[in-house]
């Protein structure tokens, strides 16, 4: 039997976030990133979602590790729910173990959890997988690509990277590693698709620094710069401008807060002493000399910026002659609250500065010359276009081969679910398997079920509608007519008679029922359901949720 490695993405293939691939040889299988994402259902009491894990299930007793490649919630945020149903060793750098065991404390996994922290070229062995962490240049520090040698050849997986040979914190991108791996002999990059549709490179995290002295000259009121909390070199850069300007920075928000105290401890982040204040004593200091680095840059109500632009903040607004900075990318989705965000701050005389404005934001992924420099440094057999929506994925295979050179059967397509079988010379997806994914309710801890979703999304749209049985306990009988309470339902107000024929409906449903049905009220209940489910959307077209009532007397 032929050597064969299979490769089975959870999530993060042909869409933005939940980031989880599966690496199995035989009996074995390691886990690289377990990100979150964002659902369309927000409106239903959806926060987040996060891969199906219990697709897992039947490999329970081959998973071996977690493996991070940094720390971003797209890669780490579904870390707590899969570690709930698989307890496995967690390989990752110092920065994203920090990030890691403050999200574990909140679930109450710390103490159970084997954390191993690796440095840049640490190799570790994890049964039959050999795994390499190199260093990789991201929006995010501490980050790395990964190389994973198995018996049938090694794997490149890169992570999110961008080639930046200047970045605010720590080395540039080991090119030299991947190119060592690429003389070697490497049989498939997966290779981050976030930009594979710009032209050119990323620019270096350093590019923001001019725009950013030109605002802080400029600027004669409060400074209020809104960022990733997780973009610590970004954060790096408003210390030191600030500190050049002589401004001192107040920190607000919870997640900002948290990282950075935690990049502060570790020695990525640099700031100089008495810099930071707090909210109390920003308040006392004139305008001139106080910035404030906040969360909300994607207009997330609940956050910093946007109680600022709306309403106050423990007693703090955006007034006129505010600078507000939003010093980041517009998140596919974001759109819309984002410009009512905006437009409030506007009305209160708060002057806005974004990427549109100024170079005051740049990507942290790969674009297409990054993606050259990449793919030539490792030289791989086959390349597998991950991470992004499927139109990125495309672009990144015509790249590679319209300008390296690829043919089409060494560029492999693949989506989630996808069981992609590599051998020494050939690439192929054997199977295709439901994967899903599971929702997560606003508190961040409750799993919700699709099946709720999906009653939450119909009363939404149609409305719920509950009959009221009265039956005689003995016989089963209708002692009195059916009653409806109706919410929401299309035709339930009106007068054309609709609701005297729901009624007949659920009569005729009873009457026909046979003896042991009517003593069976779950079964009774569906069939009632079921036949005013029917007649309903055959004359509006509706399908609103039917919960039955039966009381027996």
């Amino acid at each position: 039997m032929n050597k064969v490695i299979e490769l089975i993405p959870l999530g993060g293939v042909g869409e933005f976030g939940m980031n989880c691939m599966a690496v199995r040889y035989g009996d074995e299988m390691i886990i690289v990133d377990a990100g979150m994402g964002f659902p369309e259902e927000s409106a239903y009491g959806v926060d987040v979602c996060v891969p199906d894990f219990d697709f897992l299930d039947e490999y329970r007793e081959h998973i071996t590790a977690i493996v991070l490649t940094h720390g971003h919630e797209d890669h780490l945020g579904a870390l707590p729910y899969i570690l709930k149903k698989f307890n496995v060793p967690v390989y990752a750098s110092h920065y994203t173990v920090g990030l890691a065991e403050s999200k574990l404390t909140e679930h109450d996994l710390l103490n159970d959890v084997l954390i191993h922290r690796v440095e840049p070229r640490d190799v570790v062995n994890i049964g039959v997988f050999k795994v390499e962490f190199i260093r990789a240049s991201h929006s995010l520090i501490d980050c790395f690509s990964l190389a994973i040698t198995t018996p049938v050849g090694t794997i490149i997986h890169t992570g999110d990277y961008k080639v930046d040979e200047t970045p605010v914190i720590g080395e540039p991108i080991d090119l030299r590693t991947l190119r060592r791996y690429g003389q070697e002999g490497v049989l498939a990059l997966l290779s981050d698709s976030t930009n594979a549709t710009v032209p050119g490179r990323t620019p270096s995290e350093r590019a923001v620094i001019p725009a950013f002295e030109e605002i802080f000259d400029e600027a004669e009121g409060r400074i209020i710069v809104a960022a990733f909390a997780s973009s610590i070199h970004r954060l790096q850069i408003v210390f030191d401008v600030a500190q050049q300007f002589d401004r001192k920075v107040c920190v607000l928000g919870r997640s900002m807060l948290k990282n950075v105290e935690i990049a502060e401890r570790l020695g990525y982040l640099d700031v100089h002493e008495n810099e930071m204040v707090s909210l109390n004593e920003a308040r006392k200091m004139p305008d001139d000399e106080i910035v404030y680095l906040i969360t909300g840059s994607q207009g997330e109500p609940r956050a910093v910026l946007a109680q600022l632009a709306s309403q106050s903040y423990k007693g703090l607004s955006i007034e006129e002659g505010d600078t507000v900075v939003l010093s980041a990318r517009i998140i596919p989705g974001n759109e819309r609250a984002i410009s009512r965000l905006i437009g409030d701050i506007y009305k209160r005389g708060g002057n806005i500065i974004d990427e549109k404005r100024r170079l005051i934001h740049v990507s942290g992924h790969a674009s297409q010359e990054d993606i050259r420099i990449m793919t030539e440094a490792v030289r791989p057999k086959f390349v597998v276009p991950i991470h992004g929506e499927y139109r990125m994925l495309y672009r990144h295979k015509e790249f590679v081969k319209n300008h390296l050179g690829y043919a089409d059967e060494n560029v492999i397509m693949i989506e989630n679910g996808d069981v992609l079988e590599l051998s020494a010379d050939r690439a192929t997806v054997i199977e295709k398997r439901d994967v899903g994914r599971t929702f997560i309710d606003d508190s961040g801890f409750e799993e919700i079920g699709r099946e709720t979703v999906r009653e939450r999304k119909q009363m939404a749209y149609d409305g719920v509608l509950t009959p009221i049985l009265t039956l005689n306990e003995e016989t089963g009988a209708l002692e009195s007519p059916p009653e409806f309470m109706a919410r929401g339902v299309v035709g339930a107000n009106g007068s054309n008679g609709f609701m005297k024929n729901l009624q007949r409906i659920a009569t005729e449903a009873v009457e026909k029922a046979p003896a042991a049905e009517r003593r069976d009220l779950t079964l009774l209940k569906e069939r009632v359901r079921v036949e005013l489910k029917r007649y309903i959307q055959k004359q509006t077209g509706g399908r609103p949720v039917i919960v039955p009532v039966v009381v027996q007397v």
